[in-house]
């Protein structure tokens, strides 16, 4: 059973809602999930927790800097990697709704450049992972020192791989080559650059003004938090690897606070119709009949018996992590600054209590 849509007003209002008071014991066990991040001189986390319209959690803990010695808070941006390609699935949905695009136009009638192999991979299969392309990643070596951008993506791809995976639609492979190239399918069809067209078809609606897909040197980050790696007592700053520069399968930088608008927005249905957001959200079946877990930037699965929509984001210095749970009308998110600080876990013992009650 889906949520009934809300209002705007309604679902924006939960963003500026103080948070519910938590029981003592609810209370207890964040501060102790969160334990890690509060510790003093320790890279932070920002959590939060909706239920339906209600804001029951927004909490922040730790350093968004620890070299300045900057606290964490609910309007500290963070790098969200993967956690960009919902945003970059919805700005295809957005132009698909605009009738510029169907989800399955082929790739290669907007990006010409991607070999005749690719002949048959279609924007649904780069929004599912089933599209067999390689990942671009495997062709980056770690020494290498400039960033790659999103462009850089397609032409590691043209120039190193001579085949797919797999047949198009015939297998599942989780690849960042195919949200790199709709960024790029993005800003050929809609005539702008990725990071104006998030700005003003999704931020600048949903009064994210925080929220942006950062391009070194043309931007700033505000409230910005800076990647770490934790080892024993040593904190070391490793804020951007060889392919931060990459927008669409993971560069946009953004708050709780920010966050609590665009999931408010998903409830009500602000940006996409019905139908197209039941497309984002079932998983693609494969030529052979059998289901994928994946939707249009989302992994579909079920936790505690309950549906459950989920993505992970992993870079050099982030680690974060969303579940939600449609029929409860539970959102749990958690944004890190801190490398391999399986915030999946956090997330999955604060699931099962609020589900519990």
């Amino acid at each position: 059973m889906l949520l009934p849509c809300l209002t705007m007003a309604a679902a924006l209002a939960a963003c500026s809602r103080p948070a519910a008071e938590a029981p003592r014991s609810e209370a207890m066990l964040i501060d102790s999930l969160l334990a890690p991040f509060s510790a003093p001189g320790r890279p932070g986390a920002s959590l939060l927790v909706v239920r339906h319209d209600t804001v029951l959690v927004r909490k922040a803990v730790g350093l968004a800097d620890v070299g300045g010695g900057v606290p964490a808070t609910s309007a500290t941006n963070y790098r969200l990697a993967s956690l960009t390609k919902q945003f970059t699935a919805t700005a295809i949905v957005l132009l698909v709704e605009d009738g510029v695009l169907t989800l399955d136009t082929p790739v290669r009638s907007i990006l010409p450049e991607l070999p005749s192999y690719a002949a048959s991979v279609t924007l649904r299969h780069l929004l599912t992972h089933t599209s067999g392309l390689w990942d671009y990643e495997a062709f980056v070596p770690d020494s290498q020192q400039r960033q790659v951008t999103d462009r850089d993506a397609l032409d590691l791809v043209r120039t190193h791989a001579d085949s797919l995976y797999f047949p198009p639609g015939s297998g599942w492979r989780y690849s960042n080559t195919g949200y790199a190239l709709l960024s790029l399918i993005v800003e050929r069809k809609s005539g702008m650059s990725f990071p104006d067209f998030l700005r003003t078809r999704i931020f600048a609606p949903l009064g994210m003004t925080n929220s942006l897909a950062h391009v070194d040197g043309r931007d700033t980050i505000p409230h910005r938090a800076y990647g770490h790696t934790v080892r024993g007592d040593t904190v070391s700053g490793t804020d951007q690897s060889n392919t931060s520069a990459v927008l669409g399968d993971g560069g946009i930088y953004s708050s709780i606070d920010d966050m609590t608008r665009w999931y408010a927005a998903l409830t009500a249905r602000t940006l996409v119709d019905g139908k197209l957001w039941n497309a984002t959200i079932t998983p693609y079946v494969l030529s052979d009949g059998k289901p994928t877990e994946y939707g249009f930037g989302w992994f579909i699965d079920r936790f505690e018996d309950r549906a459950r929509l989920r993505h992970h984001g992993e870079t050099r210095g982030f680690t974060n992590f969303v579940a939600r749970f449609p029929e409860e009308g539970l959102t749990i998110l958690l944004l890190t600054n801190r490398t391999d600080s399986a915030p999946w876990d956090i997330v999955d013992a604060l699931a099962r209590r609020y589900l519990a009650q």
